[in-house]
């Protein structure tokens, strides 16, 4: 099984801190590699303390699906196929800002997970933390 390095991780979190100055807001962001294991996790200044859990469990919920958590969210609705899922694996976290990290091939090596402001800007910075690698 291919899995998430330890540099590959620190790019990840590093794209994803460039993408939250950017955006002038504070996150917690996580990293968990292939396994679903936390590799990396930062918790800029002044960043939601509340957070630290919900950035961690997306990073868990994107590499337990292989999907974004928010895509997930919206499988998750009431009369949906995945409705109370959020309910298994120890409590998961549905709504955006939760994203698969793939190597080059195109393998998930891992996940990253964001959270401290609006779920859009969650996102945003997961994705270009995704990106980075």
């Amino acid at each position: 099984m291919a899995d998430i390095t330890l540099e590959q991780a620190h790019m990840a979190i590093e794209a994803a801190l460039n993408k939250s100055k950017e955006i002038d807001t504070k996150m917690d962001i996580a990293v968990v590699d292939a396994g679903a294991n936390l590799k990396a996790f930062v918790r800029m200044d002044n960043a939601w303390i509340g957070s630290i859990d919900i950035a961690i469990k997306k990073a868990c919920t994107a590499r337990y699906f292989d999907m974004n958590t928010g895509d997930i969210g919206g499988l998750s609705q009431p009369g949906g196929p995945l409705y109370n899922i959020e309910h298994s694996n120890g409590g998961l976290i549905t709504f955006p800002g939760g994203v698969p990290i793939k190597n080059k091939a195109g393998e998930i090596i891992g996940a990253i997970g964001v959270s401290g402001s609006s779920v859009e800007n969650d996102h945003t910075v997961a994705a270009a933390g995704a990106g980075a690698i």
